[in-house]
């Protein structure tokens, strides 16, 4: 069986887990949380970046961050993951979701005015498989109505817009270090900080409310309970397992382009005789090669698709349901506007295995097979 995602694995992970174990140091904040804060801050020319537990809770804290209230009302596109809405439902907000664009999956940036309101506070933007949303356009939207931006960039780790690596350009980055994401500490996440304002606050509200991260640096000689927080950072023995990607990230990154790559390359003649579409990549995104995922015609096409592959013991899955037709979705929010390609989209898409260290024999079974569903 080719499975569909294989957490990524560089072979030094337990070395640095045991250097942790052995430091007698093991809760958060340790040797090795800071050596990846410093590593993201210089390689993405980040602020300041804080581990988290998940990028759920880097959601979560943005949220907070921003000074959402009860009644405020936050933007967002209807295709992801239900935690980039769970983190404003915590915070009392009112969902608006917006239609995305057919060709990148992202939030349809001509869209988002029309959902604006005098309760609008912020927009989340979600950068699908990596690839950026238009980040130009949304920025100069958020200056206008004086809003924040929160880009949940849970996949788009080392992915650029226009030299720019996601999760800096907005008000607040949200990474996902999953295990299915390209680098993992089995359960983690990071939020970034683009202004320092926010530094002091955000110490506080990631270790329960005190300002203990002061008193560790001396900063104040003892410390206390002084606001509203939670536990939101991981422990040394998960930053130790990222350690070991970090430092490897390059050679994580250009593997699984190399991938992507020969899928592309090799899946284009079945896109030019109208078979499939492939991933689009808009003029001025470098992605990461989070995924790789083709388009059927239809649902039903979709779901021999995956049962084929199946045959093949191959596992390919389709992605989101929409959120704004879940349970949840149809409680917490209102759609703006006209539905023309988020459910219609999301019921075509459907990803190939993805994984560092995928086979190249792998690689090519997958492709064949592939080749053989279309062309019978």
């Amino acid at each position: 069986m080719i499975n569909f995602n294989v957490p990524p694995y560089t072979g030094d992970e337990m070395t640095y887990v045991r250097n942790a174990i052995e430091s007698h140091k093991i809760c958060g904040d340790g040797n090795f949380t800071k050596k990846c804060h410093v590593w993201m801050e210089e390689k993405f020319n980040a602020q300041k970046v804080l581990l988290t537990t998940s990028g759920t809770t880097a959601l979560d804290m943005a949220l907070i961050l921003c000074d959402i209230r009860p009644g405020d009302e936050v933007i967002l596109p209807s295709y992801t993951f239900s935690s980039t809405a769970t983190a404003a439902v915590l915070v009392g907000a009112k969902l608006v979701f917006v239609d995305i664009r057919p060709d990148t999956m992202n939030i349809d940036e001509t869209k988002i005015e029309e959902a604006i309101t005098d309760k609008t506070k912020a927009i989340i933007v979600v950068h699908y498989a990596g690839v950026a949303c238009e980040m130009d356009a949304i920025m100069s939207i958020s200056k206008k109505h004086n809003l924040k931006v929160v880009e949940d960039a849970a996949q788009g780790v080392m992915s650029m817009y226009k030299g720019r690596y996601l999760g800096t350009i907005g008000d607040f980055g949200c990474y996902s270090f999953h295990e299915t994401k390209n680098y993992s500490m089995g359960e983690g996440g990071a939020l970034v900080i683009n202004d320092s304002k926010y530094n002091d606050r955000a110490e506080i509200l990631r270790e329960k409310g005190t300002n203990r991260s002061k008193f560790f640096r001396g900063q104040v000689d003892k410390y206390t309970w002084v606001d509203f927080g939670d536990s939101y950072l991981p422990s040394e023995l998960n930053a130790a397992y990222l350690w070991a990607q970090l430092l490897r990230a390059e050679e994580i990154n250009d593997n699984r382009m190399n991938t992507w790559n020969h899928y592309y390359d090799a899946l284009q003649k079945l896109e030019n005789e109208g078979k499939l579409l492939l991933p689009i990549i808009p003029d001025g995104c470098t992605h990461n090669a989070h995924m790789f995922y083709i388009k059927c015609k239809n649902i039903k096409e979709r779901t021999d698709f995956i049962s084929y592959m199946m045959e093949q013991q191959i596992c390919c899955v389709f992605h989101y349901i929409p959120l704004h037709s879940s349970p949840a979705g149809m409680k917490y929010g209102i759609f703006s506007g006209d539905d023309l390609y988020t459910t219609s989209e999301s019921e075509r898409l459907v990803r190939l295995p993805m994984y560092y260290g995928l086979t190249e024999d792998d690689c090519r079974k997958v492709i064949s097979s592939v080749y053989k569903f279309f062309e019978v």
